[in-house]
């Protein structure tokens, strides 16, 4: 059985989006998928009933607390013991549940994806990425957007792994082209990071770590003609992301709709997997609609599903052993 944990107490809707969302995510989930939600037992039984929904089709572990956005994350981590945060941190380590998932504090859910969920053995910096939509109709997976907004080369090329291996074992890829993001394709281009990165990442695809092809200007990102991965720091990744966002905004209040723009809705990406780490985790947009929230869960099913993290760990288990 695949069970997936989902803060119902995180995101600025929570606990109604979170428990829609929910609900809309059964039909769609494997036979063999449960979701587990944590947070206040009383109102998630008042809320399920209210949509008609059986409460035993769902896992409830009760939670007296929440972590509030404006709360300090790693304080707030330890002292709010009775967070569903925290307590789902709690079950993901015991192996209790293989994901989970949330809405709530980005900083409350990095902190336990670093302190209690841990990085991956060799794995100097996890990393958060999004999948964006190409006008050739397959997704590009950008890595960084956010998590590091300063990275060594040496964490660059890192991310030209993990974003290979997400980008095979869960976008469904086949040997995924990898690019570093540069302001051009020569070689020489670029600053000092840029460029050390482009000389670690050239020889982790001559030793086949990964199928690197060069550097990509941003221009050609959105093509899908030159890369199925977009390496940058998280600064750069999270402008882009913005970017994204702001103009599916502006082109939904113009009412121009295709499939291109309406793949840069953040509702269907649902969330943002933190890679890198031992267990599944996902983030959601604090905004979270129920559509949000069911995608969401439907991500965090899949990573599960394709053996993610088992794949991370051999592929920076044969990296070390290269080295």
């Amino acid at each position: 059985m695949v069970k997936i944990g989902l803060d119902a107490m995180g995101g600025d809707f929570a606990p109604e989006a979170t428990v829609k969302g929910a609900v809309l995510a059964l039909p769609e989930l494997g036979a063999d998928s449960r979701i587990t939600l944590f947070g206040d037992e009383k109102r998630i039984g008042e809320l399920l009933a209210a949509e008609g929904c059986d409460a035993s089709r769902f896992d409830i572990v009760p939670t007296s607390e929440v972590i509030e956005m404006g709360d300090h994350p790693a304080k707030a981590f330890q002292q709010k013991s009775a967070s569903s945060i925290t307590v789902g941190f709690g079950y993901l380590a015991k192996g209790l549940i293989d994901g989970f998932a949330s809405a709530g504090s980005t900083g409350a859910m990095m902190v336990g994806s670093m302190v209690v969920i841990k990085p991956i053995d060799g794995v100097i910096r996890p990393t958060i990425a999004t999948a964006i939509p190409t006008v050739a109709g397959t997704p590009v997976l950008i890595l960084d957007i956010g998590l590091n907004v300063d990275c060594k080369p040496e964490v660059l090329e890192q991310y030209a792994l993990i974003g290979s291996v997400y980008a095979s074992s869960v976008l469904g890829v086949e040997n995924p082209r990898v690019a570093l993001l540069n302001i051009g394709e020569e070689e020489a281009k670029g600053n000092a990071q840029s460029k050390a990165a482009h000389e670690l990442m050239k020889t982790g695809g001559e030793v086949g770590r990964y199928n690197f092809v060069g550097n990509v200007e941003g221009s050609y990102i959105f093509t899908g003609k030159t890369a199925d991965v977009v390496v940058c720091d998280g600064f750069t990744g999270n402008t882009i992301l913005k970017l994204t966002e702001g103009f599916y905004g502006i082109n939904r209040k113009m009412g121009i709709e295709n499939r291109f723009w309406e793949g840069m809705n953040y509702e269907l990406a649902g969330g943002t997997p933190v890679l890198g780490i031992n267990a599944p985790v996902t983030i959601g947009h604090g905004k979270s609609t129920p559509l949000a929230i069911k995608n969401m869960i439907l991500s965090t099913e899949n990573t599960i599903r394709t053996g993610l993290v088992a794949k991370l760990h051999k592929a920076f288990a044969t990296a070390e052993s290269k080295a």
